[in-house]
């Protein structure tokens, strides 16, 4: 029940074969005014679960009363996402280390421009989907500038960086544009991926971004509880020298409180 749905075709570059680079996404207006949301997954090519998401956010919010407007990018690394690779086949760069991007750059650097000017730069919230690739699988939301709104995705484990301990905060990825340079809410969640059914994280990152929109006041319904929900300062790699075997099919929602740091077997 919105208003209208816009498909958004952006050239960025012409490859040397002759044919368009292009970013694709999808506008949905609503009938009553509102904020602008931009949900993105894929920026990393292997990380398809949040894409997966997205078409199905697509779905239900295309026939949602809405306010305001929500803008989505499913697919943001179309090259690098087409052979379920890390890194666009182009330059073997991180997209996510490229921000704000540069005209006269190699292709993620072109990319990563038209990303911040057709998109980052149009929003006034952004919620950034990743996952765990095809070998580890996560399960955890940043917490940046917006607590509340992290908190409501409904992750148990959250992850709050600290200067000066381990973890994974780097130069150059979208919060240089979306918080550095405007000051907009982001949340980047961390959920799925491994060679595992990716069913619950799909439905888990479903719930929680629709949760997040009533937060905002953007689609009807309750807002629903934040679990327990525990807060780490440091992600910290564990590389074992041993192995076994699990049968899970997903790994359970952690159900610790507090604060603490965070382990993660790689």
């Amino acid at each position: 029940m919105v208003k209208s749905i816009n498909p958004i075709r952006h050239k960025f570059t012409t490859l040397a074969d002759g044919t368009d680079a292009v970013l694709l996404m999808h506008e949905l207006v609503g009938e009553t005014d509102g904020p602008t949301v931009g949900i993105s997954a894929s920026i990393h090519g292997n990380e398809n679960t949040g894409t997966q998401a997205i078409l199905e956010l697509f779905r239900i919010l295309k026939d949602t009363p809405l306010s305001g407007r929500i803008v989505l990018l499913p697919v943001a690394n179309p090259s690098a996402f087409a052979v379920n690779q890390r890194f666009a086949t182009h330059d073997k760069v991180d997209l996510n280390r490229q921000f704000p991007g540069s005209a006269r750059g190699t292709y993620s650097q072109q990319l990563a421009l038209a990303i911040s000017d057709q998109f980052l730069r149009k929003i006034d919230i952004h919620i950034d989907l990743h996952s765990g690739t095809d070998r580890p699988t996560v399960d955890y939301v940043y917490i940046w500038n917006d607590e509340e709104l992290s908190r409501a995705f409904g992750s148990t484990v959250l992850y709050r960086p600290v200067p000066d301990k381990q973890g994974t905060v780097f130069a150059g990825t979208s919060k240089a544009v979306t918080i550095e340079e405007r000051g907009i809410p982001s949340v980047v969640v961390e959920l799925g991926g491994g060679i595992v059914d990716q069913t619950p994280y799909i439905e888990r990152t479903v719930n929680g971004v629709l949760n997040m929109l009533r937060v905002r006041g953007m689609i009807p319904g309750d807002v629903a509880p934040n679990p327990k929900q525990i807060v780490c300062n440091e992600l910290a790699g564990i590389r074992p020298t041993q192995g076994a075997f699990s049968n899970r099919s997903a790994p359970p929602m952690a159900k610790s409180s507090g604060a603490a740091n965070c382990w993660a077997a790689l």
